[in-house]
């Protein structure tokens, strides 16, 4: 492997989301959202899934979101462990419902817009650039129950005032925005991606990708409007990345993967492409779906992202025989387990060859610049005797990928940053454990919601201020 080089002026930094980290769920006048809903233990998935409609709290049920790691009240002294690692990029999302509680209102929540203009004001302080999603998987329940989500067109006016909104009250605070997280989650997590619960008659796969469709007029229409705000302002699509490997040489298995891989770039192939993929119709036709377009659609669509930026964690394996039986249930988008490579303590390939293979892909298919967004082992840290927490397993994940990073900057691919996934201990988005840790910083709490939520410097975070000091050169312990 070649020496790693990163380009002067590369962004160092973490990333976080409002619902896992910020806690203070009813604070400040922040209505309540799809995330809010989603309870620990075993009816998680299945509300995460929209199999198990949810449109109120139930008193004996733990909520992880509600509290968090209370970032709402800490972001001070977060932000000033990042500023000590070195960070000069800090991803994180707005939660909507702190800024329109119900979503559908016409004037925004001011105590919710002073809480962003601190929070993006205290990064400028450190010198960190805020790179901020508007949507991170939590639509204000209110347009859930009274308008169906993202099924409803109307969500598309709702999302743009929102957005426009944001625009106007960061301007000069944010000049990197991202329209939805991993837009394609849409497809495997329909309730915690979308705010979509189904009916028992109704064809799933076409409430789906007609939600789809308003998400991804929204971002376009929103695109244009940070434009128009701002020239400055860059806003990027966000892909939960990795691709799929054919499970053989098989033909069928070759196809599969394909077709697994097709998929999941549907969304970014529009987003970044302004027109639908040429493969969209026949998928559509034997899925029994049919897209209710309005004339204005196929022109906002046209309004294309200025970068490409996605997750990476694992890659994925398909073949033509791949079912619910013989797919690993470690994460929403199901594949086959990879013998080939190691895996996590929940049961998640470690592959850094596979991003270096994923951005390659994605830079051939979209000639735009690429932004690492989410990488990172969730892991269980245990504290020692003295108070340490070792992560070398952590340090030896990050290492490989970010090596890979950059060898795929080598292969002359523009790529504008890296944020790690957790920076700080934060709640588990798959499982809602606390228990399932990403970050530099340890958090005081357990799956349960007990703990003092006492940060603390683990391994990593000697090891991760090292590698931004030297721009990615020094990644030795």
């Amino acid at each position: 492997m070649s020496e790693v080089t990163f380009p002067e002026g590369f962004l160092w930094g973490g990333a976080l989301a409002a619902n896992q980290s910020e806690g203070s769920y009813r604070a400040g006048g922040k209505g309540l959202t799809t995330v809010d809903m989603i309870p620990h233990g075993a009816h998680r998935m299945p509300v995460k899934l929209g199999l198990e409609p949810r449109f109120t709290l139930h008193e004996d049920e733990y909520y992880p979101s509600h509290d968090a790691i209370d970032f709402y009240s800490r972001y001070k002294e977060d932000i000033a462990l990042m500023a000590e690692m070195g960070f000069t990029v800090f991803r994180t999302s707005i939660a909507w419902s702190r800024i329109y509680p119900l979503g559908d209102e016409m004037t925004p929540n001011a105590e919710g817009i002073a809480f962003y203009r601190s929070l993006f004001e205290e990064c400028q302080k450190y010198g960190i650039t805020p790179l901020v999603t508007l949507c991170h998987f939590d639509v204000p329940m209110h347009l859930v129950t009274e308008y169906g989500s993202w099924r409803n067109r109307k969500m598309i006016e709702f999302f743009a005032r929102y957005a426009k909104t944001c625009f106007e009250a960061f301007n000069g605070l944010v000049k990197y925005w991202l329209t939805f997280n991993e837009i394609n989650i849409l497809l495997h997590s329909p309730f915690s991606g979308a705010g979509l619960v189904f009916e028992p008659a109704e064809n799933p796969e076409q409430v789906k990708y007609q939600a789809a469709h308003h998400e991804l007029v929204a971002s376009a229409l929103v695109t244009k409007i940070a434009h128009e705000v701002n020239s400055d302002n860059q806003v990027g699509c966000m892909l939960a990345g990795g691709n799929f490997y054919p499970w053989s040489c098989k033909p069928e298995d070759v196809w599969a993967a394909l077709e697994k891989d097709r998929e999941n770039l549907f969304f970014i192939d529009v987003q970044a492409r302004g027109a639908y993929p040429s493969y969209a119709a026949r998928v559509f036709r034997e899925k029994g779906i049919e897209i209710i377009w309005q004339e204005e659609d196929e022109a906002i669509l046209r309004n294309t992202v200025d970068f490409v930026s996605f997750s990476y964690y694992a890659s994925r394996c398909a073949s033509a025989d791949m079912n619910e039986n013989n797919s690993s249930a470690a994460n929403v988008v199901k594949s086959l387990t990879n013998p080939h490579v190691e895996k996590s303590a929940w049961g998640w390939g470690i592959d850094p060859l596979g991003l270096r293979i994923t951005m390659n892909m994605m830079y051939d298919r979209y000639q735009k610049p690429l932004f690492l967004v989410e990488n990172g082992l969730g892991a269980r840290d245990d504290v020692d005797a003295n108070g340490e927490i070792h992560d070398d397993y952590r340090i030896s994940y990050l290492r490989q990928h970010i090596q890979a990073m950059g060898e795929a900057i080598g292969d002359g691919i523009p790529v504008i940053g890296y944020t790690t996934w957790g920076c700080i201990d934060l709640v588990a988005a798959s499982t809602g454990e606390m228990s399932k840790r990403y970050g530099f910083v340890y958090v005081d709490r357990d799956d349960q919601g007990n703990g003092t939520l006492a940060r603390s410097r683990k391994k990593s975070f000697w090891w991760y201020k090292k590698v931004i000091a030297s721009n990615g050169k020094d990644l030795s312990e």
